[in-house]
């Protein structure tokens, strides 16, 4: 089975950094979009960014200037460099990646465990 794994969260004061990555596990043939989530306490889950196969990208508004997404193909991994952090950006992040495995016939979309970021004022 496909696994992803998250890691790079943690507690951190306002203005500073993170970096989370996601890595993918797995008979995985092809990588297709790969993104970031984040659901806040009271919140619905959004989109933060997406990455597609082709390295385009798209961000929510909130975050554009701050947060960067890559992906690292021979790594089966995808990041998300997190600048000048504020205490808003405070929720779970949760990595979905649409993948191409060696169990089905299809591409299928997996989900992160999801990490906690917080940013402290």
């Amino acid at each position: 089975q496909v696994q992803l794994v998250e890691s790079g969260g943690g507690l951190v004061q306002a203005g500073e950094s993170l970096r989370l990555s996601c890595a993918v596990s797995g008979i995985i043939f092809r990588l297709n979009v790969m993104g970031w989530y984040r659901q806040a306490p009271g919140k619905q889950r959004e989109l933060v960014a997406a990455i597609t196969s082709t390295s385009s990208t798209n961000y929510t508004d909130s975050v554009k200037g701050r947060f960067t997404i890559s992906r690292d193909n021979a790594k089966n991994t995808v990041y998300l460099q997190m600048n000048s952090l504020q205490p808003e950006d405070t929720a779970v992040y949760y990595c979905n990646v649409n993948v191409k495995s060696g169990s089905f016939f299809r591409p299928r979309d997996y989900w992160g465990q999801g990490t906690q970021v917080t940013v402290s004022s």
